[in-house]
């Protein structure tokens, strides 16, 4: 690779893509590749759905950007769809996953104080939880590896090991204000929290005058085949931040809160200046559309327990490489015996793209929009970068 002007902040792979249709991308050599990461999550409705192109096609030749000086009744539209899917009576929109949950700690530590509980500011985490590059979510996801370097932590967070209710009771005090936990840690190997863990969190803010934030930017927009994941617990947040998805690729990102929860962030408390742009509002009302049909995220199961149990039986027939399968919908983690970006570059290699996580586990997160022939296909290609790695080992080993 030639060097580059950018910011050496990524690991980039030696590979530039000209064009996407559906769950494949296109180099300019004209190279195909499976695409099961979906930018990470993010391209739900796949690369050039048509739905989705037309609307930024009609939108772009209308009008971009406003700010939020003005009244954008396309925003106003989209908010309305997601409050009506939702528990939530309030929206505000950003352009990320990291400014939803900053969104989303401001709401938390504001709504107490306007309530007359100024000391309470402290929000309870997860060890192994990821929230964002901003120096607040960095502290709130508190992983050391992040946090280097970058100065004092920011204040009033406190961590509590992962799945430790006891744990999780003993911390809270006077202070505390909210719990903010991902329904799975994706960035973390895709790690579900139990749905009666969940339950717990409920009752605890319910007992304590708590918030519970959900941190849904990447389990969201019918990920795990329902709408947002923690549906599956049957418990609903007072917060919730969702990002990735619910753009199809276009960056947005936004706050959902209950009418009560939001009431102290009036006027001049938080601002974005391209939060809820058009363009951004003709991408996310186009996804909510599709995606929140039933019939939509019921493929989305469906896809997503096909997609599982293939994965289960590549465990089975290479035991050396992969070790178990978890995950919900089409958020599913494979973890590995092998090192992971070893298992990532061998799949690469055979033209199929997954994205690494903690705990040496590999991601599948392709688009919503997949085929069941494209799922067979993609777990073909991962049997043969299984096979390629077992083949180096034992040459290796004969050397």
């Amino acid at each position: 690779m030639s060097q580059s002007a950018l910011y050496a902040t990524f690991a980039r792979a030696d590979v530039a893509f000209e064009r996407g249709e559906g769950s494949w991308l296109y180099t300019a050599d004209g190279d195909a590749y499976l695409d099961m990461m979906g930018g990470v999550a993010v391209n739900a409705l796949g690369h050039a759905h048509p739905r989705l192109v037309a609307a930024l096609k009609a939108q772009a030749e209308k009008l971009w950007h406003v700010s939020n000086v003005f009244r954008i009744p396309e925003q106003e539209a989209v908010a309305e769809k997601l409050a009506d899917l939702t528990f939530a009576d309030r929206v505000f929109f950003c352009n990320s996953g990291a400014e939803a949950l900053e969104c989303a700690i401001k709401t938390a530590r504001r709504y107490h104080f306007v309530n007359g509980r100024p000391e309470r500011v402290r929000i309870v985490t997860f060890e192994g939880a990821f929230h964002g590059r901003t120096l607040a979510t960095l502290a709130a996801g508190g992983q050391e590896k992040y946090l280097e370097g970058f100065g004092p932590k920011a204040g009033g967070f406190d961590q509590v090991p992962f799945g430790d209710p006891e744990a999780l009771d003993a911390i809270i005090g006077p202070e505390t204000a909210a719990i903010l936990v991902e329904p799975i840690q994706g960035e973390s190997g895709v790690r579900p929290v139990e749905p009666q863990m969940l339950r717990h969190l409920r009752e605890l803010c319910d007992r304590h005058g708590l918030l519970l934030v959900f941190d849904e930017v990447q389990t969201g927009m019918g990920r795990t085949g329902k709408l947002f994941a923690h549906e599956w617990a049957g418990v609903t947040p007072d917060v919730m931040a969702v990002a990735k998805g619910i753009g199809g690729g276009f960056p947005l990102g936004a706050c959902l809160a209950t009418e009560a929860a939001a009431a102290g962030m009036t006027a001049g408390t938080h601002g974005s200046t391209f939060g809820g742009n058009l363009l951004a509002m003709a991408a996310a009302g186009t996804v909510i559309d599709v995606v929140a049909e039933p019939e939509f995220l019921e493929a989305v199961r469906a896809k997503g327990l096909r997609l599982k149990q293939k994965l289960a039986g590549l465990v089975d027939t290479h035991p050396e490489v992969f070790e178990t399968v978890r995950g919900e919908g089409l958020m599913i983690g494979l973890k590995c015996r092998k090192p992971a970006g070893e298992v990532v570059a061998a799949m690469r290699a055979r033209k199929l793209l997954c994205v690494g996580a903690g705990d040496n586990v590999i991601r599948f997160l392709p688009p919503l929009t997949i085929s069941e022939a494209e799922i067979d296909e993609a777990v073909h290609r991962a049997d043969a970068a299984a096979t390629d790695i077992e083949a180096a080992s034992r040459k290796g080993a004969a050397a």
